[in-house]
């Protein structure tokens, strides 16, 4: 119950500038010498540094951020999460992360806003419906929730949906997870964040890592614009840029990296329930808790580092969105930005040592990797700790490109928000 002290106090600083409140995190200088950097502030990242601490009890670890923790992916993606992949490998290592986040706000006593409001995937055509049996069948195999919902009980769940069969993209049925659903992507940063720092990991913001010195094929330190900081281990965690540091490492990468766009609308009164993605068109759509219609779509075709995107794209998106959902068509849209992700042959991310003894890589998530950002911290805290692959990710080693184990998701998903 609160009190009236409490209470009063909660006003105060609520009509105040939160001069009294203790910051989340510590910003600390630079130490001179750590057992682990991670470079990359964002969700992967923290999440490493939060579970080398946690479970492997490796706290002497600092992450650096070239700008600010929830600057990067992390805030700018569309918070979707589910765990409903195809090929066995996938789908275990986005299961082993749905359960983390079914248990994460109570573990980082931090609210994630995680809703678990169910995810459906759309099919337009014959094709698309025994594609979603396929993988619905696959997913049971694997102990992962599935259903088939046929046209007539969709529109039942979801009436503002456009099931006409002479739509411009006829629905005829959807697979649909349950247990997905959303998360607030800023929290997220923010819980890893101050539960890293609650073990003694040091979060560095405003550190952009311009170096990576080696000494006989052998991992010494970082360079940065605040100066060296010496490693015995080197985690790269940088979604988009991730060619750019191994490139400062001395290796390449099978990645290539694409601007991802997103679009938020004015606030409207609760309306969908649901998240809703059709990787025919490209597009998905759900609301958030504050009311505001959350628009995804597919990458810019081009390459590039570019935080926006190309208008096309946001066009093609938001036709297809209209023709789904009719009742949207006069909805203002308030805002866009892009993400930057990088991209792998099989559309699967790249987890595991490198070329360079000591230096560590977690990147090639693609348009998938905020929904895997517990399981991916998990996995990649167990593979720097012990030196070794979790068997979890066993199988997405940077090796599997000249050995040809590829895990096509590319098959599965065709866009794999």
């Amino acid at each position: 119950m609160m009190t009236k002290y409490s209470f009063f106090n909660l006003v105060r600083n609520a009509l105040g500038h939160h001069e009294g409140w203790a910051p989340a995190w510590r910003s600390p200088e630079p130490g001179k010498q750590y057992d682990v950097v991670i470079i990359g502030g964002g969700g992967h990242g923290l999440a490493t540094a939060y579970y080398l601490a946690k479970e492997h009890g490796i706290t002497n670890v600092a992450v650096l951020e070239k700008g600010w923790i929830g600057g990067g992916n992390t805030g700018r993606n569309t918070t979707i999460v589910r765990s409903n992949y195809l090929w066995d490998e996938a789908a275990h290592l986005y299961e082993a992360s749905m359960k983390l986040w079914e248990g994460l706000s109570q573990d980082l006593n931090f609210n994630l806003m995680f809703s678990q409001r169910g995810v459906y995937n759309l099919g337009h055509n014959l094709q698309d419906m025994r594609d979603i049996r396929r993988r619905v069948d696959a997913n049971r195999l694997n102990g992962i929730d599935g259903e088939v919902v046929d046209g007539i009980e969709l529109k039942r769940r979801i009436p503002i949906l456009n099931t006409s069969p002479n739509s411009r993209y006829p629905v005829l049925g959807a697979s649909f997870q349950a247990r997905g659903g959303t998360a607030r992507h800023d929290a997220v940063a923010w819980g890893f964040a101050r539960g890293a720092d609650s073990f003694g990991v040091d979060i560095i913001q405003q550190c952009e890592v311009i170096g990576i010195r080696q000494v006989n094929g052998c991992v010494t330190g970082v360079e940065t614009n605040r100066g060296f900081i010496g490693a015995g281990k080197v985690g790269i965690v940088v979604a988009g840029n991730s060619s750019v540091l191994a490139g400062l490492a001395g290796f390449r990468l099978p990645i290539s990296s694409h601007p991802l766009q997103a679009l938020v609308s004015e606030p409207l009164k609760p309306v969908l329930d649901t998240v809703v993605m059709s990787n025919a068109v490209h597009g998905y759509i759900s609301q958030s808790d504050k009311g505001d219609l959350v628009v995804g779509a597919g990458i810019d075709s081009f390459n590039g580092y570019g935080q926006r995107g190309s208008f096309p794209v946001i066009e093609g998106v938001l036709a297809a969105i209209k023709a789904l959902f009719p009742v949207f068509s006069r909805v203002r849209m308030n805002r866009q930005w892009g993400g930057i992700v990088d991209t792998t042959p099989d559309a699967c991310p790249i987890i595991g040592r490198t070329p360079v003894k000591g230096v560590y890589i977690n990147c090639g998530w693609g348009t998938g990797g905020f929904k895997a950002t517990p399981g991916s911290g998990y996995v990649f805290a167990h593979t720097l700790a012990q030196e070794r692959p979790h068997s979890l990710n066993e199988a997405f080693s940077l090796e599997r490109f000249t050995s040809g184990h590829l895990i096509d998701e590319h098959g599965a998903a065709g866009v794999a928000h």
